[in-house]
């Protein structure tokens, strides 16, 4: 049985023009912000004209930082993808008790 003894390693990718290891995390962290876009855009059902201008410019700000912290910071910008999940519903929930918005 020569192909039982046979070692299982696990994958790594390396950039090829760094030598570094490519870690998966600042590609979790994008999806979830950009996913995170059709809530932000969608708000306008549930909230007025100019807090959806207020949402969508925070959501600029959020995707601006993924970017930003890419290579520095990986576990921040999954930490970034999910504070953007968790700031559409503070803030629409937020909007809707104090200021009485209605659908």
């Amino acid at each position: 049985m020569p192909l039982a003894r046979r070692r299982r390693i696990r994958p790594v990718t390396i950039d090829r023009s760094t030598g570094e290891r490519v870690s998966p995390l600042p590609f979790i962290g994008l999806v979830l912000v950009v996913a995170s876009f059709f809530l932000y855009a969608a708000s306008g059902l549930l909230a007025p004209a100019w807090a959806v201008v207020a949402l969508l410019a925070t959501w600029l700000v959020l995707l601006v930082l993924c970017f930003v912290w890419w290579n520095s910071r990986p576990r921040w910008v999954v930490a970034l993808g999910v504070l953007a999940w968790v700031w559409w519903f503070v803030a629409i929930t937020a909007g809707g008790v104090l200021l009485d918005w209605t659908a």
